[in-house]
């Protein structure tokens, strides 16, 4: 029969009551946190996958809980409305346009708690940077975009804005083509420029099998081919002075 010193049982006993207080402590020390901090929510996939639609539900329920909401798109995504975030399938919500990502950080509110960009993609680099300070002031942030261009390389800065989000979400269209899940962007016009703006008949969602990355310089290259060929044939003006 083992018999301890009550000393010994004293000891113990304040040493638990001891680390049972500094756990208490811990605890509310992170629930303080946790109140007042802000993440990021990156949403991305392709065209036609529904982004600014999922973005716009998680907007609308945080409208719904009454919190502050501001919501910002790029002026050269003028697609279906001048200064509404509107989905492919037709629902909207209305914005604030802006040029850049620091124009954006000016606009926003100090008591706005969640902050929706679309197309983050052409808010150029400083993107991440002021994604990065409203999460450090508490607030949510939802960012849409590519995250794959029309050759199928990462789109910047969206790639780079993934490494930093707490959330990622990745949608999948599907494939005109066969059906299957889609996670390019086909360009179908004859341009070879990074950011051409546009909507169904000029992209389509395709699979990586159907994806083909070269389509538009093709085109581009047939463009050229016949503007030269019509050249070649187009019979050469008489000399005026024959």
């Amino acid at each position: 029969m083992c018999i301890r010193c009550p000393i010994a049982l004293h000891e113990n006993a304040a040493r638990y009551v001891t680390l049972r207080q500094d756990n208490f402590r811990r605890i509310d020390q992170v629930d303080i946190v946790k109140g007042n901090m802000g993440w990021i929510e990156v949403i991305v996939g392709p065209m036609f996958s529904g982004k600014s639609e999922e973005l716009i539900r998680r907007l609308k329920r945080a409208e719904i809980a009454r919190q502050r909401v501001q919501i910002f798109k790029p002026v050269i995504d003028q697609r279906y409305s001048h200064s509404e975030i509107v989905s492919h399938s037709g629902f909207e919500l209305p914005s604030e346009i802006v040029t850049n990502a620091m124009e954006m950080f000016e606009k926003v509110q100090p008591r706005t708690e969640v902050v929706g960009i679309d197309e983050g993609q052409f808010l150029g680099d400083g993107l991440i940077d002021i994604c990065m300070r409203m999460a450090d002031a508490g607030k949510r942030v939802i960012v849409t975009g590519l995250d794959t261009d029309y050759l199928g390389r990462p789109f910047d800065p969206m790639p780079r804005l993934l490494a930093v989000a707490e959330e990622i979400t990745k949608l999948l269209a599907i494939c005109v083509q066969c059906g299957n899940p889609a996670v390019h962007t086909q360009r179908l016009v004859a341009s070879e420029d990074l950011i051409v703006v546009g909507a169904a008949g000029m992209y389509e969602p395709r699979c990586r099998r159907c994806f083909e990355p070269h389509l538009a310089h093709e085109r581009v290259e047939a463009n050229k081919n016949a503007a030269s060929g019509k050249t070649a044939s187009s019979p050469r003006p008489a000399n005026s002075s024959d």
